[in-house]
């Protein structure tokens, strides 16, 4: 099993950009140092209590002057809000500045994205497969052409080209089981996961591995859930409560502007939204995240123990993804949970 972590960047009032975005770049380099394998960020606009990450890539060129080791990923970049032959060459750029450490999550973004972005959610889908396609023949195709809905080019060349070969490893994110089996017919690797039952994951989840059988590829998943750590159980209470409640409202921040807007959601693909899951994060407790295991809370014997349960019901987990700067939380516990993660549950699960 690999290890990873992935952060939201939810900046809370109180907190300044500048001192969230260096605390991560920080936290980026602790986790290399201490033996993470990846640290992947959010793409996200408009919205500072869910996200302030408007250019994970220069964080990750940021931290990469400083690391050895560890990957780079974004997860996941919002195909429908770029132009991807841009997109193309600015990921190729940071994949070179990274020495070929960089890793692509691909997704449609969240659906509240696209009001303030001004692009209607009818053309999230469409967008998005046609990124796909380009950022794919801008990597590897020297001159080419392409005639699609959005995008009509002929004998473009896009520069630079990355320097992983084809082009960095790509995963697919989302919370429709249409987008999971959509990845398991390209034969990319999956991320999913939040504060939510892992039943909302599971048909997605077992869709993308029966498609990646039928068409021979090796599936790969990797799971997402916040960790927070320590030796003493109640401390853990103590001392991350607070940020847990802000981590599970943040998460909810945005959803109050696509109130009006359920059937749209629904017609377009984005029926989570419209199910009432995120607006249910405002009423979940601590003591329901700790018994639902929702959030991975207690000591690293404990948080071993939820790791190999969420194995068993996946069936063959390739990578834990934790959340480890949550809800506004103190550099210094962000850095703490990475550490007792790295000294005692990664030995304890490889």
């Amino acid at each position: 099993m690999h290890f990873g972590i992935y952060a939201e960047t939810q900046c809370p009032p109180e907190k300044s950009h500048y001192d969230l975005t260096w605390e991560i770049v920080r936290q980026m380099i602790h986790a290399d140092e201490v033996g993470f394998d990846s640290y992947s960020v959010i793409e996200h606009h408009f919205f500072p209590q869910f996200g302030i990450s408007a250019n994970p890539l220069a964080m990750f060129v940021a931290a990469a002057q400083h690391t050895q080791r560890i990957r780079f990923r974004t997860l996941c970049h919002t195909l429908p809000l770029h132009n991807p032959l841009i997109l193309a060459g600015a990921i190729a750029e940071a994949d070179l500045l990274t020495h070929g450490r960089l890793e692509c999550g691909m997704g449609r973004g969240h659906a509240w994205l696209f009001p303030p972005a001004s692009i209607p959610l009818a053309e999230s889908r469409p967008r998005y497969e046609e990124a796909l396609d380009l950022l794919t023949l801008a990597w590897t195709q020297e001159h080419f052409s392409y005639a699609g809905r959005y995008y009509n080019v002929q004998d473009v060349t896009v520069v630079p080209k990355p320097l992983q070969k084809p082009h960095p490893k790509i995963y697919m994110v989302g919370t429709s089981a249409s987008s999971f089996i959509a990845a398991g017919t390209r034969g990319v690797s999956i991320a999913a996961g939040g504060p939510v039952p892992y039943s909302v994951y599971a048909p997605g989840i077992e869709g993308y591995k029966t498609a990646c059988a039928e068409r021979g590829y090796t599936s790969d998943i990797s799971f997402i859930r916040l960790v927070y750590l320590d030796e003493d159980e109640r401390q853990v209470r103590t001392e991350a409560a607070r940020y847990v409640r802000n981590f599970l409202d943040f998460n909810a921040s945005a959803i109050d502007s696509l109130a009006h807007r359920k059937e749209e959601l629904t017609a377009t693909g984005y029926g989570f939204y419209a199910s009432g899951v995120a607006e249910m994060l405002r009423h979940i407790t601590y003591d329901q995240c700790v018994e639902e295991e929702l959030c991975f809370l207690g000591t690293p014997e404990q948080v071993s123990e939820q790791i190999r349960r969420l194995d068993q019901q996946i069936g063959g987990l390739n990578e834990m993804v934790i959340i480890s700067n949550f809800g506004g939380i103190e550099h210094w516990k962000a850095i703490k949970t990475q550490h007792l993660f790295a000294q005692y549950v990664m030995p304890a699960l490889r």
